[in-house]
């Protein structure tokens, strides 16, 4: 007999029509051959209602307080759903989370799990009850109610499948699954059948809301296949598992994120340390940075490109302003806060050849400019001007044909096979997952790094560019381009395999000569550097850590790159293998 972890949350349990809805879903499941645990959050806006209800009566109301009032929302809906299951004719049994018993820590409105107790849910499953289970809350050692934070519910739904080898953890949404963009902006947006943990990472990054992040890092760590379903009618959904939908198509998603700020750095000096001096400083002020592009220039100069959100661009800019003396007399600082970020992530990027030119020659065909580069290995970013962001989504969208079906739709009913788990392990492994988890620091060190300084800021040229050197038959890795508005250029690099860099640096010097680019410069043999883990955008001082100790061992930086799941550094080859192992001693204590 399987056993299906059911989550509803606020939309789809916001009135008592809803609700008896939800019990459906859960019943039909039952008669399917399935245990149920349903997860359910508060009704609607009760959440908001209850904050503001403490508003009202504290401007400062305790944290402790806080949960016990918050947690009342969910025990209002796991009783109203027991009460419908019961009156269409079925067993059913709500639970607290403390009556489940999920153990947490004491960091009230957003505790860590600590222990999951399996033996009262089983039992109550074996006696032919769906177990109806409060989201979002635990209890600790002293018996007071926990809160678990932002996208508690989620979390609590993807830990317990993990806890119980669940089948398969169905999210039951207002949406009926997860779409190629976001359908409310674009309407030809198609549902995906399924996608990878790592490319709903990345997507969930960039503002796709479909899930919280946190619970696709858990879902990723513990195997636990994810169904994203609609509580409001019986289409298929999407699966997030293991695998994308098609091994042929390079790109599964476009995202948009409009309220960026952009901050440039000209004329750093390109020594160890600049990039810790600038990202310290905003560390300081709790600030999230999320594109960062650091490239080499000329004459012993670099450039740091990064983005801001766009509420944070004053204090971000007070914080660089503070160390600008610091970093040398000819140092500039450009910014704006008229930008957008456009980003195409997939799993099938690593392995196709000219995926960022079809995205370069998509926006240069729409007249659309790019400000800056980022690439990782399942995600291209630019940065465009807020005015042509939609046009820009519209262009890549369509440059690769992601509202067409490639594939065959996976069946969702399909099982995945299942591990069992010791619940003791991964109620550990939970707690871990709340701290910095890194997979893998890794070096690669057969690459060159070609730069073309003073490119013209102006729609087409990255495209030409990246076309020539696709049709001579060069496969690009890295890719970075920051920004100099006041100059009108930029400056552009890539990394190449070191058995194509002669034919890579003599098209680029052709290239540079064509555009009246100021120079080009290269090393044949570089060193890629990447820590991978899950959850580094919201680890922000992953990127700051291994600034700090490449600087300490005296190890100058090149190019940065940033993703959800891995921050790329280049170095000098000959500086690579003392690199790695700084990094992996650094990062040792996070290694999982």
């Amino acid at each position: 007999m399987g056993l299906i972890v059911q989550k509803f949350g606020g939309t789809s349990v916001a009135d008592c029509e809803k609700i008896l809805a939800a019990a459906r879903k859960a019943i039909r499941a039952q008669q399917d051959g399935d245990h149920v645990v349903m997860v359910v959050s508060a009704m609607g806006k009760n959440t908001d209602m209850l904050v503001d209800l403490a508003q009202q009566v504290s401007e400062r109301p305790p944290a402790r307080e806080m949960d016990m009032l918050l947690s009342t929302g969910e025990q209002v809906s796991v009783a109203l759903m027991a009460m419908a299951v019961d009156a269409l004719g079925h067993r059913a049994v709500s639970l607290t989370g403390a009556q489940i018993g999920i153990r947490t820590d004491s960091t009230h409105t957003k505790a860590r799990i600590l222990s999951i107790s399996t033996d009262r849910v089983r039992d109550l499953l074996n006696e032919g009850n769906i177990v109806i289970a409060a989201g979002f809350q635990g209890i600790d050692e002293n018996f007071d109610i926990t809160t678990l934070g932002r996208g508690g519910s989620d979390t609590t739904a993807v830990a317990l499948a993990a806890v119980l080898s669940a089948d398969a953890c169905e999210i039951f949404t207002d949406v009926d699954g997860v779409y190629t963009t976001d359908p409310r902006v674009l309407p030809e947006a198609r549902r995906v059948s399924q996608i990878s943990y790592d490319e709903m990472l990345e997507l969930a990054s960039l503002g796709a809301g479909v899930m919280h992040n946190r619970s696709i890092e858990f879902a990723k760590k513990f195997g636990v296949p994810i169904h994203v379903r609609s509580s409001m009618s019986d289409i298929p959904g999407s699966m997030i598992l293991d695998g994308t939908e098609s091994d042929d198509q390079p790109v599964c998603g476009a995202a948009i994120t409009r309220d960026e700020a952009r901050i440039t750095l000209i004329g750093l000096p390109d020594v160890p340390g600049t990039s810790l001096v600038v990202f310290d400083a905003i560390a300081e002020q709790n600030v999230t940075v999320d594109m960062i592009v650091q490239n080499v220039g000329e004459n012993s100069e670099a450039d740091i490109s990064f983005t801001v959100p766009r509420n944070e661009l004053d204090v971000t800019l007070i914080a660089v302003n503070k160390v600008l003396p610091s970093l040398g007399e000819n140092v500039r600082l450009t910014h704006s806060d008229d930008v957008s970020k456009v980003s195409v992530v997939g799993l099938g990027m690593a392995r196709q050849h000219g995926v960022a030119n079809r995205m370069f020659k998509a926006l240069s065909d729409a007249m659309i400019n790019i400000q800056m580069i980022t690439t990782s290995e399942i995600k291209i970013s630019v940065l465009v001007e807020r005015a042509q962001a939609m046009d820009a989504l519209r262009a890549v969208h369509r440059a690769f044909s992601l509202e067409k079906v490639t594939c065959n739709v996976v069946p969702t009913k399909e099982r995945q096979p299942r591990t069992e788990l010791n619940p003791a392990d991964v109620a550990t492994r939970l707690q871990k997952m709340e701290d910095l988890v890194i997979n893998d620091v890794t070096m690669d060190d057969s690459q060159g790094r070609i730069t073309i300084v003073g490119v013209r800021d102006e729609p087409g040229v990255a495209a030409h560019v990246f076309n020539q050197v696709a049709e001579a038959g060069i496969f690009v890795d890295m890719i970075v381009q920051s920004y100099d508005g006041q100059d009108g250029q930029a400056s552009l690099s890539f990394t190449v395999p070191r058995n194509s860099f002669d034919v890579a640096e003599a098209t680029s010097r052709e290239l540079a000569k064509e555009f009246g680019c100021q120079a080009v410069t290269s090393n044949p043999c570089v060193a890629k550097l990447s820590v991978s883990g899950i959850g580094l955008r919201s680890h922000t001082g992953v990127a700051i850590r291994m600034f700090r100790c490449l600087a300490e061992i005296g190890v100058n930086v090149v190019m940065i790159n940033t993703s959800e799941i891995r921050v790329n550094v280049v170095v000098d080859g000959d500086e690579g293998e003392r690199a790695l192992d700084a990094l992996q001693n650094a990062f040792a204590d996070a290694l999982g």
